[in-house]
């Protein structure tokens, strides 16, 4: 029995075509606005970054990892990029995955585009790095605290961006099928696919904190805190 993979993607024809409008002028305007937001994420330091975490969650999207019989899923990689290289600039990687994944492999389909970009590089940036934010305020300034809010918003991302489809579907959805059996399906399997979301998110900001915390955009609450932290050890060796 072939694997049937489930993902946020949105493949044409799925939603009605006043619905695929509306969500296409939503992406593109959320597009407009990151391009001149992003300026104030990105310096000489950390533009190479970011070109790295669009090529990486682009991999990442193309390798599936099972997660129940039958079904397998994929990195989104929305929190990911938010959290290295800020929420603004995340969405601008993002919508350059999807849109050479629409383009050159057929993954989603060029007039769902503006569908999968709302989905993947709008709502799950938005309420993951929202929840990334909210964490970090409560939790220790410490790696530790940084790496739980960091897989906690990768977590939540994957089923908020699942509702956001059953959400959609309800509105113009094309597909005879009941809402329900929609909403049970998309969000009891991408809880699943969260688990796989949160696990590599963390690795890989883990990796790259260990190396070089200086260019993680959500870790700059991090590096006010350790100076301080590390000041008695300072103070100490002085003394001596």
């Amino acid at each position: 029995m072939c694997n049937k993979v489930v993902v946020v993607h949105v493949p044409d024809g799925f939603l009605d075509v006043p619905t695929s409008l509306a969500t296409g002028a939503l992406a593109a305007g959320t597009v407009a606005l990151a391009l001149r937001k992003a300026r104030t994420e990105l310096d000489d330091r950390t533009a190479p970054l970011a070109g790295l975490t669009a090529a990486f969650v682009f991999a990442g999207q193309m390798i599936n990892f099972p997660v129940a019989t039958g079904t397998s899923g994929h990195l989104i990689g929305a929190v990911l990029a938010a959290v290295l290289v800020g929420p603004w600039t995340a969405v601008l990687c993002m919508t350059v995955v999807l849109l050479v994944q629409a383009v050159l492999f057929a993954d989603g389909g060029l007039t769902a585009l503006g569908t999968n970009v709302t989905l993947m590089a709008l709502m799950a940036v938005v309420i993951g790095y929202g929840v990334f934010r909210g964490l970090s305020a409560l939790l220790p300034r410490t790696r530790t605290g940084l790496l739980t809010a960091t897989g906690t918003a990768a977590f939540l991302s994957v089923p908020a961006a699942a509702l956001a489809f059953v959400v959609l579907f309800e509105i113009g959805g094309t597909v005879d099928v009941p809402l329900g059996t929609v909403a049970a399906a998309m969000t009891g399997v991408h809880l699943l696919i969260g688990l796989g979301e949160a696990a590599i998110t963390v690795a890989v900001v883990g990796a790259v904190l260990a190396v070089r915390p200086d260019l993680v955009h959500g870790a700059a609450r991090l590096r006010t805190a350790t100076p301080l932290a590390g000041r008695p050890a300072a103070v100490m060796e002085g003394a001596r």
